[in-house]
């Protein structure tokens, strides 16, 4: 593909290159070599960008000139993603039921649907059109699902569950397994709570390798439009997460948790039962939050606190023996 035609395609302004350069594929700036495309959104990448062998580079709008062809965009990350699409197409699956799949007379599959091997629909569900199920997804009875579904092999939809439009679902993800809900009796004994309320995904979502979002004891646990959770994600009974939410890899929601829009759960965050999470919050890594977040706010660390006292706190952390030996020294 012409390098014009990449950048009209991405909206770039092509500068310091051929329009004619033929590009064959893309790759990291470090391994990209004579005919791939690279791009540099980290600052960190700067001087990695003037010796590249790339022949060209996506760069911001104000990115210095390198000697190799530059296509500037406002958002060279996405830039680069969309960039990608042009050079690799995933696999079609045809519409076709396999023989091996296993489907309830009862259940309504919308036109232009895939049905891999082994796949299992039960009773009473509806799925809307071009649906994509791969081998073992299993869909519990009751279940409503809308158009372009796509669910990896292995994912589940348990019974009652409702997913929207464009929902992906990567390999393992359980959709309304029962939350973790237990009342000591009398005797001592652990007495199951039943978890009668869906889980509820709305459309845009995607939902990562292993991750779990727990029915309700009562209600629903939702998760809305846009939203985006990573591998390993636990979503607990009840619980919300607002638009465009990101919640990243092995993040654990408590019961009854309230994320709000926009907000960003870094890898391994902890989110305590019945905390509100304003829009917009960010959480860094291994945050512990036991308690509600403001809107906008940086947290880390366990308690959670505001990003910029935590990292003075943890400045000291290191130099707290010397400061506990200086202390000691002085009552003696």
């Amino acid at each position: 593909m012409k390098l014009a035609e990449i950048a009209s395609r991405l909206e770039a302004r092509l500068e310091n290159g051929s329009p004619d350069t033929e590009i064959t594929g893309v790759a990291g700036i470090d391994e990209a070599g004579p005919g791939q495309i690279t791009f540099v959104a980290n600052p960190k990448y700067a001087a990695a960008a003037k010796t590249t062998k790339a022949a060209a580079v996506i760069v911001a709008e104000d990115f210095p000139a390198i000697p190799a062809a530059m296509l500037r965009s406002k958002n060279p990350y996405l830039s680069f993603a969309r960039c990608i699409e042009l050079f690799y197409q995933p696999p079609a699956y045809a519409p076709g039921i396999h023989p091996t799949a296993v489907i309830h007379p009862s259940t309504r599959v919308g036109a232009g649907a895939h049905i891999g091997p082994y796949a299992v629909i039960s009773e009473e569900v509806e799925i809307g059109t071009h649906a994509v199920l791969l081998a073992h997804v299993v869909i519990y009875r009751g279940a409503k699902i809308g158009d372009n579904f796509f669910a990896h092999a292995h994912a589940v939809v348990r019974e009652n569950c409702r997913v929207g439009n464009n929902v992906v679902l990567q390999n393992g993800v359980v959709i309304g397994a029962d939350g973790f809900g237990f009342a000591k009796d009398d005797q001592g004994q652990w007495r199951k709570i039943v978890q009668s309320g869906p889980a509820v995904l709305a459309d845009n979502v995607e939902v990562q390798a292993n991750a779990c979002i727990d029915r309700a004891s009562i209600g629903q646990t939702y998760v809305a439009s846009g939203a985006k959770i990573d591998n390993l994600v636990q979503v607990g009974h009840g619980s919300t997460v607002g638009e465009n939410s990101l919640l990243c890899a092995q993040v654990g929601l408590a019961g009854s948790t309230e994320i709000g829009k926009n907000v960003i759960l870094a890898g391994q965050v902890g989110v305590a039962g019945h905390c509100k999470i304003g829009d917009g919050a960010v959480a860094t890594a291994q945050s512990g939050i036991p308690n509600d977040v403001a809107p906008g706010a940086v947290v880390s660390g366990y308690p959670a606190m505001d990003n910029k006292l935590w990292l003075r706190c943890a400045a000291l952390f290191r130099k707290l023996p010397e400061i506990a030996k200086t202390a000691r020294g002085k009552r003696g």
